[in-house]
C-alpha cells in the first residue's frame, strides 16, 4: 500500500468521525452525516480500501477515541447504535465491490447499489438496536417496531444522503481512481 492509499484511508476515517458530529441529537441514535462518508469510502476508493477506512474508525471507537456519534471505548458495543457502525464495513466494501468495475459511473448506477447498501446496513443494525434495547437497555420493544422507528425516523434523512452521494460521487471518482493508480 502506497502513502497515497494509506492517506485516503485515514481520510475516509476521518470523514466518518467528523460526520458523526454533524448530528440532530435523537434518543438512542442521533441522526448524522456518516451514512454519506461510509458511502462515498466505498465509491471512491474501492471496497477493499473502503471497508479498511470503516475498519480503522471501528477500532479507533473502540480503543477510546471519542469519534462514535456518542463517545467512543470498548462499552460502545452495548450502545443501540453500534451495529450500524459494525454495518459501516459491510456496506463500505458493498457498494465499493459493485460499482468498483463500472468504467463509468451514472446517478442511477450509483443510487440503486448505493439503497441496497442502505437496506444491508438497516439489516444489520436495526436487529443489533433491537437486541440492545430489549437485552441490555431493558426497553421493550419488537422488531418490527424497531424497523418501523428507524423507518419513520431515519430513512428520510438517509436517503437523502443516498441522492447526495449519487448526484457527487459519480463526478469526483475519476479523479480519485486516476489518483490511485
Amino acid at each position: 500500500m502506497n502513502v497515497y492509499k494509506i492517506t485516503i484511508v485515514a481520510m475516509f476515517a476521518s470523514l466518518t468521525a467528523i460526520g458523526a458530529f454533524i448530528r440532530i441529537p435523537i434518543p438512542y441514535l442521533p441522526i448524522t452525516l456518516q451514512v454519506f462518508f461510509v458511502f462515498l469510502a466505498g465509491i471512491l476508493i474501492g471496497p477493499r480500501l473502503g471497508a479498511l477506512s470503516q475498519i480503522i474508525y471501528l477500532i479507533l471507537g473502540l480503543v477510546g477515541l471519542p469519534i462514535f456519534a456518542e463517545g467512543g471505548g470498548f462499552g460502545y458495543i452495548f450502545h443501540p447504535s453500534f451495529g450500524f457502525i459494525l454495518g459501516f464495513v459491510v456496506v463500505s466494501f458493498f457498494v465499493g465491490y459493485f460499482l468498483d468495475n463500472h468504467k463509468k459511473l451514472s446517478f442511477t448506477k450509483t443510487l440503486l447499489i448505493s439503497l441496497m447498501g442502505l437496506i444491508i446496513l438497516y439489516l444489520i443494525g436495526v436487529p443489533y438496536m433491537n437486541m440492545i434495547l430489549n437485552n441490555v437497555m431493558g426497553v421493550e420493544v419488537s422488531m418490527l417496531q424497531s424497523f418501523i422507528a428507524m423507518a419513520t425516523l431515519y430513512l428520510p434523512g438517509d436517503i437523502l444522503k443516498i441522492i447526495g452521494v449519487a448526484l457527487i460521487a459519480p463526478r469526483i471518482r475519476d479523479s480519485i481512481k486516476t489518483t490511485m493508480h
